[in-house]
């Protein structure tokens, strides 16, 4: 009896202690950043690949950001890591979402926006 309750015990702990992720990428343009550019011929040139984040911890439901409001946030970043100067831009913006959870209990949501910096010449 007594090892029966020790193995119950040991698989309830491995089960309340185990989590899941969820992996997800956006891909319909819904992104804040709108670009209209004709590259009719090669008058620009790659500068940089440009990467950030915003993510947010939740306990049983509660506290951190809604999740649009936590995308806005990384492509917010990103532009401003970008730091854009003269005749440069902001191209192919994506944004991935990640979550972590334990159960019920415990999840983190990050937002990774990337985006490539292009800058046209004269």
């Amino acid at each position: 009896m007594k090892r029966l309750r020790i193995f119950v015990a040991m698989v309830a702990a491995a089960v309340l202690l185990t989590g899941c992720g969820v992996h997800s990428s956006l891909t319909s343009n819904v992104n804040l950043i709108q670009t209209n550019v004709v590259l009719q011929e090669a008058n620009y040139h790659v500068v940089d690949n440009v990467t950030a984040e915003a993510s947010a911890t939740y306990i049983m439901g509660i506290g951190g950001m809604s999740r649009r409001a936590l995308k806005e946030t990384a492509v917010a970043e990103l532009v401003e890591v970008a730091n854009l100067k003269g005749p440069q831009a902001l191209v192919n913006v994506s944004v991935k979402m990640s979550v972590q959870n334990v159960y019920v209990f415990w999840s983190k949501i990050t937002y990774t926006a990337t985006g490539t910096i292009i800058e046209f010449e004269d």
